[in-house]
């Protein structure tokens, strides 16, 4: 068997991270097709089929998941290898809105570290509003935040993010009562996107729980406290949206969108990493 080649191991570990030949590509700043002749020219080497491939899902096999530790070895060793002679590690500071990621934010940091080990990542997690004027003062390299800023150009659209009224299973609002919201601060624009379609409607609402953020917001909707807006891709496993069965009306969409002043290619490498682990989580 001939030597193993590391773009064509890292190009497995990629697609293994986020379950698709097209993310890893991105990631790669490759081709969907380059992606799979690598993956293809890999399990020819090794004897093995790595991966189990469906039009909706891609997964590893036994051997798949056999070989994906000792792959993540060698990648870390051949990291190691080139950070020998290295002065400073690479650091990237990324504000990301806490509505984007939500609850995977964790898995898409593991993510982007197994991908990129020698990078230091700083990440800042707020408001939309908060994390474009940081950008803007020079405080952060890039952002991801929901674009609501008709102003604004320039930015890469990741996904397109759907809303619903989310709330508990076995969650129960009483006819003629306000309906009870769940919220950040009256800056946050998703609250104020639900708070203006219910008064453009003309349904009354209270708020009963103002949150510091999405994780608290969804600890109350798990809970059955209130129905909060919140995006589909990053609501609770355990909720669903209320809204066609109480007549609560649609909620618009909203573009995720990134905004980068850096040009040090790794550093932009590092962002697609980023990007594309973020666009694994709408599949």
């Amino acid at each position: 068997m001939k030597a193993l080649d590391i773009e064509t191991v890292q190009a497995f570990v990629l697609v293994a991270d986020l379950s698709s030949f097209t993310r890893a590509a991105e990631a790669m700043d490759s081709t969907q097709a380059a992606v799979s002749l690598k993956i293809k020219r890999l399990e020819d080497g090794l004897g093995r089929r790595l991966f189990e491939r469906t039009p909706r899902r891609v997964r590893l096999t036994a051997a798949g998941e056999t070989f994906l530790e000792r792959a993540r070895t060698l990648i870390a060793a051949h990291g190691n290898a080139l950070d020998a002679f290295s002065v400073e590690r690479r650091r990237l500071a990324v504000g990301i809105s806490d509505h984007a990621v939500g609850g995977e934010l964790p898995l898409v940091l593991q993510r982007v570290k197994r991908a990129e080990p020698g990078l230091v990542l700083e990440m800042h997690v707020g408001s939309s509003r908060d994390l474009l004027a940081s950008f803007d003062n020079g405080a952060l390299d890039a952002v991801i935040v929901q674009g609501h800023d008709a102003g604004r150009r320039g930015g890469e659209v990741l996904l397109s993010e759907s809303f619903g009224w989310m709330a508990a299973r076995d969650f129960v609002h009483r006819p003629g009562e306000p309906l009870p919201l769940a919220g950040q601060s009256d800056i946050c624009g998703m609250r104020n996107m639900g708070v203006s379609a219910l008064d453009q409607s003309g349904i009354p609402w209270t708020e009963v729980f103002v949150g510091g953020g999405v994780g608290t917001i969804a600890a109350a909707v798990s809970a059955g406290l209130a129905i909060a807006v919140l995006g589909r891709r990053v609501a609770p496993k355990d909720c669903v949206d209320v809204g066609p069965a109480l007549g609560l009306p649609p909620l618009p969409t909203r573009e995720l969108v990134l905004y980068a002043s850096m040009s040090d290619p790794a550093a932009r490498q590092s962002l697609k990493t980023l990007a594309a682990a973020i666009r694994s989580t709408a599949a």
